[in-house]
């Protein structure tokens, strides 16, 4: 796909998301949709939600002439195990395609699945924090080297954040350790932390900006992409859902990092 495509398909991508919410403005609930985006903001929210997040990635491999493409389907569940919390349920099952990141080759097909379970008080604390803690657990769902590390992992995982007058602010954070699997790719050591501010209009739109960075401490190197997400709720056949469009640039990585990217995502949501 060249960059004047993905040109075009942002500016449909826009163009439908901004029809289809104007035609709902004067059915839709704006309370209802001013709290799903809210809640849209908040990892632990009690909301049934399933993103399909695309990432398109240029620059990558040894000799940054690779391309990757991931899509990163993420349902997120809360579940109540009381009146006062809620587990939640974050799998993250990623589709993988990637030419010349390894030299001279393509891949696709499955990478390694996550899943994150979060304890979480239903109701904010002091000063409106809101947590959640909780394991971490990597599957080798991956169905082709190079895409996974082909070991079973397990870590805690923990998010803190604090929503105050359309701003949401905080950080999720996890560590995961190898605990099994083959012995022909390396040990599973890794940190990631993903802090993130956000800013949603009256319009249900948000604009924010986030990192998801990780630390190999088995290579010893930060991974550090930037990105400016911008999205935007609206309804389509009565269905809420979220359209989100954002650049990625990486500012810090290792030799085979990518230089840039663009995400899109769609996000279907189920109110309770």
């Amino acid at each position: 796909m060249t960059t004047s495509m993905l040109c075009r398909a942002v500016l449909c991508f826009l163009l439908l998301g901004g029809v289809s919410f104007a035609e709902e403005q004067s059915t839709s609930a704006p309370d209802d949709d001013a709290e799903l985006a809210k809640k849209l903001q908040n990892p632990v929210a009690d909301l049934i939600s399933v993103p399909f997040q695309s990432n398109f990635e240029w620059g990558a491999g040894p000799h940054s002439r690779g391309f990757k493409y991931t899509l990163n389907v993420q349902p997120v569940v809360p579940i109540s195990i009381s009146e006062d919390w809620n587990v939640l349920s974050r799998t993250i099952m990623p589709i993988i395609y990637q030419a010349e990141v390894v030299p001279d080759s393509t891949q696709s097909g499955l990478g390694d699945t996550t899943e994150s379970l979060f304890l979480s008080p239903k109701a904010p604390g002091p000063g409106g924090i809101i947590w959640g803690v909780g394991p971490i657990i990597l599957l080798p769902t991956s169905t082709e080297d190079f895409l996974g590390a082909q070991k079973w992992g397990l870590g805690p995982t923990a998010v803190l954040l604090r929503q105050h007058r359309g701003w949401t602010y905080g950080i999720l954070a996890n560590q995961l350790w190898s605990i099994g699997g083959t012995h022909a790719t390396e040990t599973v050591n890794s940190t990631f932390l993903q802090p993130f501010l956000n800013y949603t209009f009256k319009t249900h739109t948000t604009v924010g900006i986030v990192s998801e960075s990780t630390d190999d401490w088995t290579g010893s190197k930060w991974t550090i992409p930037l990105i400016a997400p911008v999205s935007q709720i609206l309804k389509i056949a009565g269905q809420p859902i979220s359209l989100q469009v954002g650049p990625k640039l990486y500012v810090e990585g290792p030799t085979s990092a990518p230089d840039w990217g663009i995400r899109f995502a769609l996000v279907l949501l189920f109110p309770r």
